[in-house]
Parts: structure tokens; sequence; C-alpha cells
């Protein structure tokens, strides 16, 4: 049996689109290992939800090959879906059946898979189960969501935003879960738009853009290697004024140096080295230095570096949403 659970090589999907085709993924590779959480990041258009599709057998790429656990979604589309767990971005319940009457029914689909009450359980669920799901509030229907995904006792379990619009508390519940997940030695595909939710819980990130992987590492890896793991942010008095990184990038101990509207963001080594340097010569420019703050880099920040985007949730796929194809993965029940 092969040590990756996914593997994908030069995949490319090509929409057609109103001003000429679009290309959403163009030429992106991959593998994730058993066992794994790994997390795929990417700003909107990025081609990140496409690719999930894909791997999802619910969209079919253009050209490139995607292994699915060994397996190939053009031979072997069952055997796939008995092996995997699959949580959607937005889904869709029938709002008279009660969450139990829910699970069973997708219990059902598996040959082999957990107890109700075991996967309610693990989503914190269990004083709900005889509840209507249209009663549920909407963190309680995305744990339940996650509790149809786990209900097989999948092998690949597909997380897209699982926690986006959870309060805290449901969050931390649902971290715990993949968290558990890891323990037992199951493969987790996360996407999230929380770096902090991506930096705590994956062991590897790829991050997308343009529909290409443009960095795969460990989180720490990925701050080391694009930001350092130490941030100077300092807002200078230049009234009227353009804010120019060039006056710190050259300095020694300063790996990168970029604004943010007025804000000075220095990537850096040593903070108690760089800093004086960095007054010193904002004294020589005769500036004024009105905000000075210092803190470790993250993830958040090798994103912004690497694409010039931060990620927002409910910004609009572009890419995809002028094709007219952007399905925002919407399961109905029954």
């Amino acid at each position: 049996m092969s040590d990756r659970a996914i593997r994908v090589l030069d995949l490319v999907k090509i929409y057609p689109g109103r001003d000429g085709p679009v290309n959403a993924v163009n030429g992106l590779s991959l593998d994730v290992m058993r066992g794994e959480c790994f997390g795929l990041l990417g700003p909107n258009g990025a081609g990140k939800t496409t690719t999930i599709e894909i791997l999802e057998g619910l969209n079919t790429p253009t050209s490139g090959d995607v292994e699915v656990l060994g397996l190939r979604w053009q031979t072997h589309a069952q055997a796939i879906r008995e092996r995997i767990g699959v949580t959607l971005q937005e889904t869709k319940f029938p709002e008279k059946s009660t969450v139990r009457e829910t699970v069973q029914l997708f219990r059902s689909f598996y040959s082999d898979g957990s107890g109700t009450d075991e996967v309610l359980a693990k989503v914190s669920l269990e004083t709900k189960a005889n509840a209507l799901v249209e009663t549920l509030s909407g963190g309680q229907q995305r744990r339940l969501a996650v509790a149809l995904a786990l209900v097989g006792a999948p092998e690949l379990i597909f997380l897209d935003e699982p926690t986006t619009g959870l309060d805290p508390q449901s969050r931390l519940q649902l971290q715990d879960v993949v968290r558990d997940l890891q323990k037992q030695g199951r493969t987790v595909l996360l996407t999230t738009h929380y770096m902090d939710e991506a930096e705590k819980l994956c062991d590897r990130i790829a991050i997308v853009d343009h529909g290409r992987v443009i960095a795969l590492d460990t989180p720490r890896q990925l701050i080391a290697q694009h930001v350092g793991e130490h941030i100077l942010e300092l807002d200078l008095d230049e009234q009227g004024v353009t804010p120019d990184p060039e006056r710190f990038r050259t300095m020694s101990g300063v790996i990168n140096a970029s604004t943010d509207g007025s804000i000075y963001r220095l990537s850096v080594t040593e903070p108690h080295r760089v800093l004086p340097a960095v007054l010193a010569r904002i004294e020589e420019q005769g500036l004024a230095l009105t905000k000075l703050s210092t803190r470790h880099g993250t993830l958040e920040d090798v994103f912004v570096h690497l694409t010039g985007r931060h990620l927002r949730e409910g910004e609009e796929n572009a890419a995809e949403a002028s094709t007219g194809r952007r399905r925002r993965g919407r399961r109905r029940a029954g």
C-alpha cells in the first residue's frame, strides 16, 4: 500500500468563459501522505475549491492525473466513496428529519462505519439527537455536517472550511475532532480561512495561487523561509508621502520589507539587533515614529508575502464565478 493518500500530478481544469477560457487550475501537483493533516490554502480565485471538488469526485479535470487512496475516480468511484468522508462549504438537510434520522440515513450509505451515538458524541450533538434539524443553530448544523463526514469511518476526510461561522467554543471542539482523527491514523485534507487554525492543526500546508502550488512545507518552515520568526511593525509620520519599504529592505538582518497602508512591516532575524539600527535610520531621515510593535511571524504573514492578498471570507471566487459554474458544495440528504 502506498504511503500517499492523495497524488495529484499536473492537474488542469479549464472552464469556458465570456472573455475566453479560464484556467481555474493550471498544472497543480501535490502529494498528501497517509495519516497527516494537510492544509490547502489560497486566496479566493486561486483554484483550491475546484481542486477539492476534483479530489472529491464532484468535478472532472481537463487533464492531469489524480489518485485518491491509490484509486482513480474514472474506474473506482464507488470504492473511493466507501473510504472517504466529505464536509462541504454548505450543506442542506431535510429540515423535518431529526438529527438521529439524518445520521442514520448517511450511515446506511456505507457497508461499514461508526454508530450514530458515537458520531454525535464526537461533535457534541448527543443532546440534540431527537431534535429536528430545522431547530438547530447554524453552528450545530455545521457540526452535523462533520458528523455525516465521519459516520462511514473514512480513511480520508475532506473538511472544506468546517469551522466557518462557528462560535469559538464550537471551533475548538471541531479542532479536537481533527486531532482525534490524526491520532487514529486517518488522513485529513483541510481548507480554512483561519490561519491560526491551519497553523495549529496541519502537519504540512500547500499555498495555492493562480491554479498552482506556490509553496509547500510545514507551518514552521513556511514561516522561517518566507517571513522569518519575528516581525517589526512601524508607523511613521510621513504626511503626504507614499511609504517606501526600500528604505529598510537592504539593512542587515532584514529578510523582507513591505507596507500595509501606512504601516511598515519588516521580517527580521534578530529583533534586538535590528531594532536599534532601524531606529537610527528613522532618525537620520528626519522621520517620527508614532507606533512600534514586535510579534512572531505567522502563516498570515507568509500568505500576504507570497500572494499579496489577505484571506477574506465572503468574497467571490473570481475565476470560477466568471464561468457560471461555481458550486458551493450543496449536499442534499434523501
